[in-house]
């Protein structure tokens, strides 16, 4: 028994060996080398450390990559954003009538859904700028690496790596620093974009805050910028030109360099047929045809005061989240008549009479600006000269030398001698050096006698003049000197107006204004124009009197090309210096307005006068305005006795009718009218024919207007 035990004893002891010997036998048997098993386990004992090794690694990759994820994002996060922002706030200004006059910036938010594009459009930018978009994560790791190797390739960097998810992620949430951190908040947002969001939403707002150049933002105002049409109008040929843009706006401006445009949207076209987006027959053919961007020839004038509304914004709203609504006095009608009147007329005699520029401001009776223009051609120049130029008035600043007269006890039917004065060395003359010797001061101011006004400053004195024009709106400085009567001192267009209007509207100065409302675009209002104005600034006695002998200027004195009959009008012709500047500022008791002309480098034109290009403006643009109008007289009631309204005779108007300064004499060293003149002699102008009398000119104009 005992002897049997160690026997299975040793058995199960020797059983490996016994195995083992088996295989010996075998590989003996063969003749192989005896040693296989103990290879194996060596190879495995070499490789088990180095895949190991790869998966520590690996793990501590992992472990520090979602560190760095969990930086940037707690960073991120606590800047506030992974929202994704609102456009920048729009602004929808309205015309008077309700219409849009301007809109700027994104006023209602993305404008284009991805639905309404035809499947090229957005396919365009796919191609050219992410072709696996589909398919990746946010972030491209193929693309990444071509983009390397191209680069490397290269020497220099030719391709970007970035998806459009990327590139999204940069435009809503991130400066354009090129720095490790911000690309790596890139990749982060990216990743978070695309976990929140399907392709076509990521897409579409890549499509709306992308810039396009030339101030365009969003594919819909791109396609409206150069192409004049909705994106969803966008032919393919367009598409790829604007899809090729996007890298480089300045470069590849489909306006300023059409050449490198339609070069650039080739690639986009090939791109598109390599990716089976198109067909190449499709390809070829839009290449064949590239698409050329459409550019305005002419820009209307309301920019103009589209700017000025502008200006006055952050007046009234000093920070706004949301876009807004700016309710404007603008009427379209007269604005555009406006408009046409000053290009008409410049365009028919601005050569042949040398004055190139024109400005013309319309307002009603409390202050309201109906329409601007700001010069010829807004396209050229966007410098507004109703509002910024100030420019000598001339005679068109007498009413206020008047308006001090009736002040100081002065009428109408007062009568002054009108005669060669001298002033220390200067001696104001008429425009013919003619005189008419006794005249009321009616007829003075409808022949624009410039004795008579100067007459009138040295008696109720220059300050009480200046006072007057500032009470009435005149807000620049003024001179205090006998040459304030010939209106010397600088004015804007839109002041000196705006200073004519109490003679309408019953003597109450106004402040001009075009905006009256303004609103966010969900109807909350954050501005509203109210108050009850300034206190009336002219008698009831004073005021007839100077709409009595401002009336007189259109029927029978320099300014009668202004003339249409059914209303009472009145106002004032004026001409600077030299001819350098023509007025005409006139009023019914409905409207006001104001047409300046003239150049911008101040020289000379050649003779023309307010009664001419100014009062024909001004017709062109008020007769149709007062359609629909019901005629009332102009206000004012007479608390003396005065004699009837007073007519021009022939005689008169022949002898004295001019607007057309006088020009000064020598003035010696220290002569107030030195700083003014410049010291020197000037000889008068001299009238280049006889004018015909004042109704034949009144008939004439009626049918045979110049």
């Amino acid at each position: 028994m005992g002897r049997s035990g160690k026997k299975g004893q040793g058995r199960q002891r020797e059983e490996p060996q016994l195995f083992s010997g088996k295989g010996k036998a075998r590989s003996r048997s063969s003749g192989s080398p005896p040693a296989r098993a103990p290879r194996a386990r060596r190879r495995r004992s070499f490789l088990w450390p180095v895949i190991r090794f790869g998966i520590t690694l690996a793990i501590i990759g992992c472990i520090g990559l979602a560190g760095l994820f969990g930086y940037v994002w707690m960073t991120l996060d606590k800047q506030g954003l992974l929202k994704i922002p609102d456009r920048d706030p729009g602004i929808m200004m309205l015309a008077n009538d309700g219409s849009i006059l301007a809109e700027q910036g994104s006023f209602n938010g993305d404008e284009v859904r991805i639905a309404d594009l035809p499947d090229y459009v957005p396919n365009a930018f796919i191609a050219i700028e992410d072709r696996r978009f589909r398919s990746h994560y946010g972030v491209d790791p193929i693309g990444l690496l071509r983009a390397i190797y191209t680069n490397y390739r290269s020497g220099r960097v030719v391709q970007g790596g970035s998806t459009l998810t990327q590139q999204l992620a940069k435009n809503l949430f991130l400066s354009p620093d090129r720095t490790l951190q911000r690309k790596l908040q890139e990749v982060v947002l990216a990743l978070w974009l695309e976990k929140h969001y399907s392709k076509d939403d990521i897409l579409q707002l890549y499509l709306n805050r992308v810039y396009f150049g030339s101030g365009a933002t969003g594919i819909e105002k791109a396609a409206q910028v150069y192409y004049k049409k909705s994106a969803s109008e966008l032919s393919l040929a367009e598409a790829a030109t604007l899809a090729g843009v996007v890298k480089a706006p300045s470069a590849n401006n489909p306006i300023s360099d059409p050449e490198a445009a339609a070069e650039r949207a080739g690639l986009v076209l090939q791109s598109m047929a390599d990716a089976g987006f198109i067909t190449q027959d499709e390809a070829t053919g839009a290449i064949n045809n590239p698409a050329a961007a459409k550019t305005d020839s002419y820009m209307s004038a309301k920019n103009f005061v589209i700017d000025w509304i502008g200006e006055q914004l952050p007046e009234f709203v000093k920070d706004y989240q949301q876009s807004l609504v700016v309710e404007t006095t603008i009427d379209p009608a007269i604005q555009n008549s406006a408009e046409l009147a000053v290009a008409k007329e410049l365009g028919a005699q601005g050569q042949k009479l040398k004055v190139s520029q024109g400005a013309m401001v319309v307002m009603d009776g409390s202050g309201a600006v109906l329409a601007m223009v700001g010069g010829r051609s807004y396209k050229k120049s966007q410098f507004n000269r109703a509002t910024k130029a100030k420019r000598q008035p001339g005679s068109s600043f007498k009413p206020f030398v008047y308006l001090a007269a009736l002040e100081h006890g002065f009428t109408p039917d007062s009568v002054e001698v009108d005669e060669p004065i001298r002033v220390g060395n200067w001696t104001p003359e008429n425009y013919r050096k003619k005189y008419l010797g006794p005249v009321a001061l009616e007829t003075a101011l409808a022949l624009s006698l410039n004795t008579i006004s100067v007459k009138l400053v040295l008696q109720v004195g220059a300050e009480a003049v200046a006072a007057v024009a500032h009470r009435l709106g005149i807000v620049s400085p003024l001179t205090t000197d006998a040459s304030i009567a010939l209106g010397t001192s600088e004015v804007t267009p839109l002041e000196l107006t705006s200073a004519f209007v109490p003679f309408s509207n019953g003597g109450y100065p106004v402040t001009a204004y075009a905006v009256t409302r303004i609103k966010t675009r969900d109807g909350k209002v954050i501005y509203e124009r109210n108050g009850s104005g300034f206190p009336k600034a002219i008698s009831e006695n004073d005021l007839y009197g100077m709409n009595r002998m401002m009336r007189l200027v259109v029927t029978d004195g320099t300014g009668t090309r202004a003339a249409f009959p059914g209303f009472d009008i009145a106002g004032k012709t004026g001409t600077s210096q030299d001819y350098r500047d023509a007025w005409f500022i006139g009023y019914t008791s409905e409207l006001i307005a104001g047409v300046w002309v003239g150049n911008d480098d101040n020289t000379p034109t050649n003779k023309v006068t307010g009664g001419l290009i100014p009062a024909l403006i001004w017709r062109e643009v008020m007769e149709p305005a007062h359609r629909g109008l019901t005629p009332r007289p102009l206000p004012g009631a007479p608390q003396v006795a005065l004699s009837g309204p007073a007519t021009v005779t022939d005689q008169q108007y022949d002898q004295g009718a001019a607007e057309e300064p006088a020009p000064p004499p020598e003035i010696s060293a220290g002569n107030f009218l030195e700083r003014l003149f410049g010291g020197g002699r000037h000889s008068s102008q001299k009238a280049q024919k006889k004018h015909t009398s004042a109704r034949e000119r009144a008939l004439r104009d009626k049918v045979d207007e110049p």
